[in-house]
């Protein structure tokens, strides 16, 4: 379940970093990411509404905090006047730092079904007399770290991406 929550936190930084980026920069609008982080997490509550229906744990899917890393990226697009390299930089550098941070933080809150159902099985010990072990060293070697490293290197070529992604569809209107 641990190494899912480093593909978890690159992958949240590519959707985010490349689908706003490319609307950002195709309307030319500050304020489009927002509405695009805005869509994406609605669409991720739809989901996790889904697997609640289907009978799954209601912390057993993670919904991803997008719209915070999302307004940063439309503020980086904004303050640098509308600037396409400034938002790769800036924008891509406060989606990495942001993004992985807040999921970090999600991920950390939600328990693993998996490993609570191993380590806790539920006929043995009543809830007083169950044991809670001390978080220590909890980052130590973990992909959940390793996860929001990842995102935070790759996030500026994520944005970059979306921003080319942006020219190829010019190139394809006009032909």
């Amino acid at each position: 379940a641990w190494t899912s929550f480093t593909v978890f936190s690159i992958s949240q930084t590519l959707m985010l970093a490349v689908g706003a980026t490319y609307y950002l920069t195709f309307t030319g609008v500050p304020g489009t990411a927002t509405y695009y982080g805005l869509i994406m997490t609605v669409y991720t509550w739809v989901a996790k509404g889904a697997w609640f229906a289907l009978g799954y744990p209601y912390d057993f899917i993670v919904t991803p905090i997008w719209l915070p890393s999302a307004m940063l990226l439309d503020l980086a697009y904004w303050a640098t006047k509308r600037n396409k390299h400034s938002l790769i930089l800036f924008g891509g550098v406060l989606v990495g730092m942001s993004l992985p941070l807040f999921n970090m933080v999600n991920l950390i809150t939600v328990a693993d079904p998996l490993e609570t159902a191993f380590k806790y099985p539920r006929p043995t010990l009543p809830p007083y007399m169950t044991p809670i072990e001390p978080q220590v060293g909890k980052f130590y070697n973990s992909p959940v770290a390793l996860g929001a490293g990842a995102g935070a290197v790759l996030s500026v070529t994520f944005t970059a991406l979306g921003c080319k992604l942006n020219t190829w569809t010019y190139r394809w209107m006009a032909a």
